[in-house]
């Protein structure tokens, strides 16, 4: 079918289409499950800009708690979950209204955040005290937590439900969490600064980015082995897979670019140029779309997966927009809480202090 999309011109597949101005210091970003809505946390001003995928436009501020950092959409696109790292709670917001509606506190020094395929729990990551909290969104209480490791950072949660996958950022490990009984069955080392963490669309391979060592880890769930590592770009932080699940895309945040994995090899095909300090990042449901932060230019990027000719973008599946439930977060608070990053600019939940 045919998608419009901002800018004139041709654009060739994998570049550049848009750039869209939000507030400070923009972390996370999620999509709407039906994608007329891209959310972004901005640290820098305590706040979430709500776009417009139609307009590449900012149509909407919603204030939320201190130092955002992680956001996630429910599947029915009716909730937006967003942590707020220095006040240790959890922002509910409203996409009808676009308002706050209620506020959950979880552990010390929230940073991730995903929600369940069928809405009734959101798990958000607290790095500052090495667990998860699962909350109720029923009742919107924080119902348990889970010890995971050390600094844990992002995580994801099965397509199936059964599992969620943590980063483990100061101990370069994966905890699997399994969701029935809130227990971790596994623990699974990968490089050193586990950070960003992405699951198929199939459930088969967890994507897992290396800050220190500038790799992606590929987990096989089915018996949580490590089954390959990928050298992309450096600082990776964000990471998201596409919803056929062929590729998967990589925020490098020295790099200031996007490595694109085939992930029917593991190889790096393309490097796409973004803004500074790449950060989270999310993909649209029909995967013509994929959006980057851009934390220390105040930006989103705006990829075009397809290639376009003049407004008009010609692609298969849904109306342009969409994303991904697995937000994008920081490696913690108080040690970890830095005011330099590795890309030597403001960085949330930096690696240095």
């Amino acid at each position: 079918m045919v998608l419009g999309v901002a800018g004139v011109g041709v654009a060739a597949a994998n570049t550049v289409v848009d750039t869209i101005p939000v507030g400070g210091s923009p972390s996370g970003v999620a999509v709407s499950p039906f994608g007329a809505r891209a959310y972004v946390v901005n640290r820098g001003d305590n706040s979430v800009s709500v776009i417009s995928t139609f307009t590449n436009t900012v149509v909407d501020t919603v204030t939320v708690g201190d130092f955002p950092v992680g956001v996630a959409v429910n599947p029915l696109g009716s909730r937006v979950y967003v942590t707020n790292q220095f006040d240790d709670t959890v922002s509910v917001i409203s996409t009808f209204t676009n308002k706050v509606v209620d506020t959950v506190t979880v552990g010390i020094g929230p940073s991730g955040v995903a929600a369940s395929a069928d809405g009734s729990r959101v798990y958000a990551t607290n790095s500052g005290d090495d667990t998860v909290s699962v909350i109720d969104t029923g009742t919107n209480t924080e119902v348990d937590t889970v010890t995971v490791g050390d600094a844990p950072n992002m995580l994801a949660v099965t397509p199936d439900g059964f599992h969620v996958y943590a980063s483990n950022a100061f101990d370069g490990t994966v905890s699997v969490i399994e969701t029935a009984g809130n227990t971790v069955i596994d623990t699974v080392t990968v490089g050193a600064g586990a950070f960003g963490v992405a699951v198929t669309p199939d459930g088969s391979r967890v994507y897992v980015t290396s800050a220190f060592d500038d790799t992606v880890s590929v987990i096989e769930t089915a018996d949580n082995t490590l089954l390959d590592t990928i050298t992309v770009g450096d600082l990776p932080q964000g990471v998201v897979a596409n919803p056929d699940g062929s590729r998967v895309y990589v925020a490098n945040g020295i790099d200031e670019t996007v490595s694109v994995v085939e992930t029917a090899g593991n190889t790096v095909v393309e490097a796409i140029p973004v803004g500074s300090d790449a950060f989270g990042v999310a993909a649209s449901p029909d995967g013509s779309r994929v959006y980057v932060t851009n934390r220390s230019d105040d930006t989103v990027s705006v990829i075009a997966v397809q290639k376009c000719l003049g407004s008009l973008c010609i692609a298969t599946g849904s109306l342009v927009g969409g994303g991904s439930l697995v937000g994008a977060g920081s490696l913690g608070r108080g040690s970890l809480a830095g005011g330099g990053s590795l890309a030597g600019t403001a960085s949330t939940g930096s690696f240095t202090s």
